[in-house]
């Protein structure tokens, strides 16, 4: 475990506020460096993003750099870990996790600390617009190349930590941990470092500046206090240290009063009397000192269980749950009892309490975090948990959400309809909420505390009824010219739409299939309507001129929505218009073609299971 061989305890010190607040003074934060090192510090946390903003970068780092080299004391035994992978343009905070960044970030800061091998440096968040494992392998070339002894990460999740020990090394992981922040007791990344001996740094440990009222006004802290003769800060920051020798809280002093007792919290040692009372103050402890792992492996007091069904919203979590009612469990849900997750906790124990041994909940417990409660209280009473993980991708949750819209509501809701909706209807939901939970979803582990994890795959059922077929064009810029709105110039005598080249042939291959009974049917965007640049009824004239022109009747769905992330389900290449032909028409999707030209097209078709035809290759001359 991180630092190896120390001969010294690590007492630990967080030195952003001393470059990041705004009345910052050096004089004075360089006094309060020499009074944490006077009062036994060991180990002080920086970052090159601790300053006001681009211009200032790497200024708690010199700043660190010259307490170090004026201070009289033993150099040698303090320890400096630094970060990087943030920026701070014009005061804001950036994740910037590209290999070229961290590369140079991490050699400014080897110049800015004055060192020539940085002990640990870290990145500092990962970046959603680069993948993890460039960040990591980016810190793992500077380990062999020199540069760092140490590799750590901050602000992670137990996926994250895996994904990055798959690559390298990994000697430390920085999240914040206080009485006040429970989330990542709970999401699991606590215990993970524990049981795997990485380093936990403890950020915010006191649960920062705006929870300091809190804390000294906590009536357990003050009780447990009074015992030791210290302030209820040291007992906050003591309770942490008991939990694991792994756990280094890193709180920031800006005052030499404060720097100066930093190394109290070390001198407190809590009697079981205090751990009583401090763990039933602040329950997340628990989770670190019996974990629901070593829980699962005693015998369980109860015939019964507790299954817990996981997937993302459209995965068929409500189907499973209704086959498992069916077969005599009681169904615990969040839409139908209100309230949070964590709410449910008690509904959850009066089922238990009134002799019901068999529950499935099946809300969407997308983390760690929202699972843990749920895991560590059904342990408590002797029953078991089994998740079954619905690992349906998003393609086809996507295809299940707007199949239950359509089938429920007889048509697509709009944007403004569906954000009305779900307030009472958690169904009417838009496609940016299975994005969200697939950024955010973390996987069943075992490490969790689970009996066993079922996974199941996706497979669709087709309904026997639907056996009829179809050829889908995607009309613009294929049967018309235009491929956005207006689709006719008013201005013409005729008003019709301008032919595309090879139209008649196009006519032609049309009408032979629908001549040998295949509907044909039509789709397209016309996000003119949503900038008010053209008319409802411009759009319907324009296709029902094109359908002249093409001499087949035709079906046209379009989506009227205008272009950036997607606020609707009738945009390709998300399936809402062709679901809705689907039901319509009763579509056996395996025996339909869509014929489209752009880049998104090969996905709608794979959503919907149809088989795709570029138009290029489907409209083409035949070779007699």
């Amino acid at each position: 475990m991180w630092p190896p061989n120390a001969a010294v305890p690590l007492i630990g010190m967080g030195g952003m506020r001393l470059s990041t607040d705004r009345d910052r003074d050096e004089a004075r934060a360089i006094g309060v460096l020499h009074a944490a090192f006077d009062a036994g510090v060991t180990f002080l946390d920086t970052a090159d993003a601790y300053c006001w903003d681009e211009h200032d970068a790497g200024h708690n780092e010199r700043l660190i750099a010259r307490a170090l080299a004026t201070w009289t004391g033993d150099r040698a035994r303090i320890r400096v870990a630094t970060k990087g992978g943030l920026t701070r343009p014009h005061g804001e905070w950036v994740a910037d996790g590209r290999a070229h960044h961290l590369v140079a970030a991490c050699e400014a800061s080897r110049r800015a600390l004055g060192v020539e091998r940085i002990d640990l440096y870290q990145l500092h968040a990962p970046d959603p617009r680069t993948p993890l494992s460039t960040s990591v392998r980016a810190l793992a070339s500077l380990k062999r190349d020199g540069v760092i002894e140490h590799i750590g990460l901050c602000n992670v999740n137990v996926g994250q930590i895996e994904e990055a020990r798959r690559i390298t090394e990994i000697a430390a992981v920085q999240v914040e941990l206080s009485v006040w922040h429970d989330d990542n007791f709970l999401s699991g990344v606590a215990e993970y470092c524990v049981t795997n001996g990485i380093r936990l740094i403890a950020h915010r440990p006191l649960g920062g500046p705006q929870r300091s009222r809190r804390t000294l006004s906590d009536p357990v802290l003050i009780n447990v206090a009074a015992r030791h003769g210290v302030t209820p800060f040291d007992v906050a920051l003591a309770w942490l240290r008991d939990l694991s020798d792994v756990i280094v809280p890193i709180p920031g002093p800006t005052r030499v009063e404060t720097a100066s007792s930093l190394a109290r919290p070390h001198t407190i040692h809590l009697t079981d009397e205090d751990r009583a009372v401090l763990d039933e103050r602040f329950p997340a402890g628990q989770l670190l000192r019996r974990s629901p792992a070593s829980v699962k492996r005693s015998p369980w007091q109860q015939a019964g269980e507790v299954v817990l069904i996981m997937g993302l919203p459209g995965a068929g979590k409500s189907t499973a749950a209704r086959t498992l009612v069916e077969q005599g469990y009681a169904r615990l849900n969040r839409d139908d009892e209100g309230g949070s997750l964590r709410d449910l906790l008690p509904a959850l124990d009066r089922l238990i309490d009134s002799g019901t041994s068999r529950i499935v909940l099946d809300n969407t417990y997308v983390s760690r975090k929202s699972r843990a409660w749920l895991i560590q209280s059904a342990a408590k009473r002797g029953l078991p948990v089994r998740c079954v993980w619905l690992s349906t991708s998003v393609e086809d949750a996507q295809v299940n959400a707007t199949w239950r819209m359509v089938e429920k509501f007889g048509r697509l809701l709009g944007p403004e309809e569906m954000r009305q909706t779900v307030k009472h209807d958690v169904s009417a939901f838009g496609p940016a909420v299975q994005f969200r939970y697939q950024r955010e979803l973390e996987p069943p582990h075992p490490s969790e505390g689970f009996s066993r994890i079922e996974t199941i795959p996706f497979e669709r059922r087709r309904d026997a009824s639907f056996t009829n077929r179809a050829v889908i064009v995607w009309c613009d810029g294929i049967l018309n010219q235009a491929p956005v709105a207006p689709l006719f110039d008013p201005s013409t005598s005729s008003g019709c739409p301008e032919l595309v080249e090879g139209q008649s042939r196009d006519r032609e291959i049309l009408r032979r299939y629908a001549a040998d009974g295949w509907r044909v049917l039509g789709l397209g965007w016309q996000p003119g309507i949503a900038d008010e640049t053209v008319t409802p009824e411009q759009v319907e004239t324009g296709y029902a001129q094109m359908q002249e022109q093409v001499g087949v009747a035709m079906d046209i769905l379009y989506c009227p929505h205008g272009g950036g992330p997607p606020v609707c389900w009738c945009r390709k290449p998300l399936p809402g218009l062709g679901v809705v032909f689907i039901q319509r028409y009763r579509l056996d999707p395996s025996q339909c073609i869509y014929v489209g030209a752009g880049p998104q097209d090969p996905g709608f078709a794979r959503r919907l299971g149809f088989q795709y035809r570029d138009a290029a290759d489907f409209f083409a001359p035949k070779l007699d």
